[in-house]
């Protein structure tokens, strides 16, 4: 059965939050926000989930605020992070490029992006552009640390960078990626020639794994169907 490729990431970050009791997802995430209802719906309803903006599929009665109240409290399990630069120790930057404050391109800007970093216990990097504009060396302005010094504490951070390319897990100890898995299409050549950082290999390389028909058919219906309450635009991915 075919797939698009947002399938795939969609399937991919709905994996990644099995067990998870309560996912939150920010603004503009309509593949995270996917990925999160599918993750439901596969839970039988166990995982909660919080789509920002939406009028449907989220609890919020203060919006944003809550949602870090309630990060701050442990009860917020995921959340998905993205930026306009990600390096090899998973900082971000959502600020601009260039020398701070003078950036040559300016960003919208961090929000509340350092604390749910440390909060969360598991940040999903979640990119789909992977060329080395994005995937670089040393991010140009840190908005949110992905690792801390020792003492410092910290319950949350990064889990896993996915993007369009492949799949990758984050060793906190070493501060350091490992390349999980590649996506169909695509080659470890292909992620070495777009990743500006260094990163790890295991000694044999997975295919990321693809979506199952009856996973694809679920993803077309009921997820459809629900998505398209904060974002109509990318729902039309999926005809009716």
């Amino acid at each position: 059965m075919e797939y698009r490729p947002e399938e795939l990431l969609i399937f991919t970050i709905a994996k990644l939050l099995e067990n998870m009791r309560e996912v939150a997802v920010g603004v503009s995430s309509p593949i995270p926000g996917s990925g999160a209802l599918l993750a439901q719906a596969l839970s039988g309803g166990k995982t909660g989930v919080t789509v920002l903006n939406s009028r449907t599929l989220q609890s919020l009665n203060d919006g944003a605020s809550e949602l870090f109240d309630r990060a701050a409290q442990g009860r917020i399990d995921a959340f998905f992070l993205s930026g306009g630069q990600i390096d090899g120790q998973a900082n971000i930057n959502l600020v601009g490029i260039g020398d701070y404050p003078r950036h040559k391109v300016r960003w919208s800007g961090s929000f509340g992006s350092a604390m749910l970093y440390f909060l969360v216990p598991r940040v999903i990097l979640f990119r789909e552009e992977h060329t080395r504009r994005t995937m670089v060396k040393r991010v140009d302005f840190i908005s949110a640390p992905g690792v801390s010094e020792a003492g410092v504490y910290r319950p949350g951070g990064p889990s896993h960078l996915l993007t369009g390319l492949g799949l990758f897990s984050f060793d906190k100890a070493r501060a350091r990626f490992r390349l999980q898995s590649v996506h169909p299409g695509h080659s470890i050549e292909e992620i070495l020639d777009n990743t500006g950082f260094d990163f790890d290999l295991p000694e044999t390389l997975a295919t990321t794994a693809e979506p199952a028909p009856e996973l694809l058919r679920l993803l077309r219906t009921m997820v459809a169907k629900r998505i398209k309450d904060p974002y109509p635009e990318f729902a039309r991915i999926w005809p009716d």
